[in-house]
């Protein structure tokens, strides 16, 4: 698949996986943003490894969340 689209979709899947935090409080919004981002600097940092991708991800959702204070 095609880098470009690749990212597209992550972008895209973090947009729709977001806009369900109604319910959720602040710092698991916090650590849902982390995820996203995350999983999207390691997938840019490792050229769509995927293990970058969930490295990312987890280690964002982890900063997100306050776990690394």
């Amino acid at each position: 698949m095609n880098k470009t689209l690749t990212r597209s979709m992550l972008i895209l899947l973090a947009i729709a996986t977001l806009s369900g935090c109604a319910g959720m409080t602040q710092r698991q919004k916090n650590a849902a943003v982390g995820a996203a981002v995350g999983g999207v600097a390691g997938s840019v940092l490792t050229g769509g490894d995927t293990f970058g991708t969930l490295g990312g991800a987890a280690v964002g959702g982890i900063i997100g969340n306050g776990g690394l204070k």
